[in-house]
């Protein structure tokens, strides 16, 4: 086991904005002292967004994990995005819609191998929607298995989402539960898993990147349901 710090570290791609939020809020001061007070609420924000926190990630062996925090919005059979070439057949979507006080950083569901990747530029649209999936700013990852099944993760900017960062190649091992990308402010991602899986999650449920299960290669367990209590 690995003890976790209370002080939460920063993303790297954070640094710029905080300094920018900084200097603003110093020219706001200057001018107005509520102005800068504002500043300073916007500064902690951007601080706060930026948060890349520590993950303890179960390691057994065929489960998936929540690639982001959020809220699983919607699960559906739709064929995966043709972009990654996983033929014609279904697989169920898990879309986790993410808001502006959500941790950014997304996480690999799953020990796998990056077969694919494939940046798809877009509009900007509300990422709750269900369109967003095809209309919007979108980087495709697909991922082998060591059986030889494949995933899909799809990162989705948002209304107010302007930047997608993808930092894993193609050919590129990953863990389960480790880093690979962040998106900047509002946003969603989307798993596509082989539709004999049954997800561990429903819609409503509230997920922790890097923590929460959302399925298992192991288990025979029907679809999960649930009810607001």
């Amino acid at each position: 086991m690995h003890s976790l710090s209370i002080l939460c570290p920063i993303h790297r791609e954070g640094y710029r904005f905080i300094a920018i939020f900084a200097g603003v809020t110093f020219l706001l001061m200057l001018a107005s002292q509520a102005l800068g007070i504002l500043g300073m609420i916007l500064t902690a924000w951007c601080v706060y967004f930026f948060r890349d926190p520590a993950r303890v990630t179960p390691v057994r062996k065929g489960l998936f994990i929540a690639p982001a925090d959020g809220v699983v919005q919607a699960i559906q059979e739709v064929l995966p995005p043709p972009a990654l070439e996983m033929g014609g057949e279904p697989m169920t979507r898990i879309s986790i819609f993410m808001n502006v006080f959500n941790v950014h950083v997304n996480r690999a569901p799953i020990d796998a191998t990056v077969e694919k990747l494939h940046y798809h530029p877009g509009a900007f649209l509300n990422a709750s929607l269900d369109k967003a999936s095809e209309e919007n700013e979108r980087q495709l990852l697909k991922f082998r298995l060591e059986n030889g099944k494949e995933i899909a993760v799809v990162q989705i900017a948002g209304l107010v989402a302007r930047r997608i960062v993808c930092d894993v190649r193609e050919g590129q091992a990953v863990k389960a539960g480790e880093r690979f990308g962040i998106i900047r402010f509002g946003s969603r991602v989307d798993v596509y898993l082989p539709k004999e899986i049954a997800p561990m999650v429903i819609v409503g449920q509230t997920t922790v990147g890097g923590e929460t299960v959302i399925a298992d290669l192991e288990s025979a367990e029907s679809v999960r349901l649930g009810e607001v209590r």
